[in-house]
């Protein structure tokens, strides 16, 4: 899918999805064949011409400026992390060549980080959430049943996307699985909008769309999602079930790879449970 439909698929689910009563808008409901609003709708809210707003929706213009791209914005209410991408699928060629970007390599300086934090499970991902490296206990409380060496090679580097959608024991982890798994979808649509020229992300979206029905589902949807803190509620298969909160450190200098750091919930339990791991994975 080019950038073109991409924006224009994203400005429609998000014209359906504000309706006139919203907006004050009175309009008489007979024979109004969608619920959103019209194009003519927001055009005239936004403050824009119906042409130029038809020409953005069909990929036509790839120019629409900040202040429009705000009134329209503005008019859909998206959030700030449906307004970026937004702003990444407005200013991209319509005729974006995707090409096979070279292998990413870890920071060392973010593999030394990783390695001190031998107290508490964390992860460092790439762009498509391939695991370029990860602690011992962060392998063992999201991974155990991998190979502890696996992102050392790209060639067999853990793509945590994959796991989650096509993995049974990773789903089985996540006692919330459609939760997190909704958020992973809307994260991957917003990192999709960013890096529309990386072939190989389009083929992790286009196996995934195929493999899964509930990733295919979600990824129409549209909706986009930052992941940048949160919960996850895991039945751990050696420590039982436990919470854990997440927050996600971005490098400076490469603002594509998360480092992703784990810390028990509120419940003391699961620092308890995290402590049993993390001793029972001791080299």
């Amino acid at each position: 899918m080019g950038a073109n439909s991409e924006l224009g698929e994203f400005l429609r689910l998000c014209r359906a999805a504000v309706t006139p009563a919203e907006l004050d808008l009175r309009v008489p409901a007979e024979h109004r064949r969608v619920a959103g609003l019209r194009r003519e709708e927001l055009a005239g809210l936004a403050g824009i011409s119906v042409a130029y707003y038809t020409r953005l929706e069909q990929g036509r213009s790839t120019n629409a400026s900040d202040q429009v791209l705000d009134a329209i914005a503005r008019v859909l209410r998206l959030d700030a992390t449906q307004r970026t991408h937004l702003g990444d699928l407005a200013r991209r060629p319509p005729r974006a060549v995707r090409s096979r970007p070279p292998a990413e390599q870890p920071d060392p300086r973010s593999v030394h980080l990783l390695a001190s934090l031998d107290h508490v499970p964390a992860l460092l991902l790439g762009r498509r959430n391939d695991v370029l490296a990860w602690n011992r206990l962060g392998h063992a409380l999201l991974a155990g049943h991998l190979p502890y060496g696996a992102p050392d090679d790209p060639a067999t580097r853990p793509s945590m996307s994959r796991l989650l959608f096509l993995d049974p024991r990773t789903r089985a982890l996540e006692r919330d699985w459609e939760y997190y798994a909704r958020t992973h979808v809307g994260y991957l649509r917003l990192v999709a909008g960013r890096y529309g020229e990386d072939r190989e992300l389009a083929r992790l979206i286009g196996e995934l769309s195929m493999k899964s029905p509930e990733f295919a589902a979600w990824w129409a949807g549209g909706n986009v999602r930052e992941c940048t803190f949160g919960s996850r509620t895991l039945d751990h298969p050696a420590v039982g079930p436990l919470e854990v909160t997440y927050q996600v450190w971005l490098q400076p200098d490469r603002p594509d790879h998360r480092l992703e750091v784990y810390t028990p919930g509120p419940d003391p339990a699961a620092a308890a449970a995290l402590d049993a791991l993390a001793r029972s994975r001791q080299p």
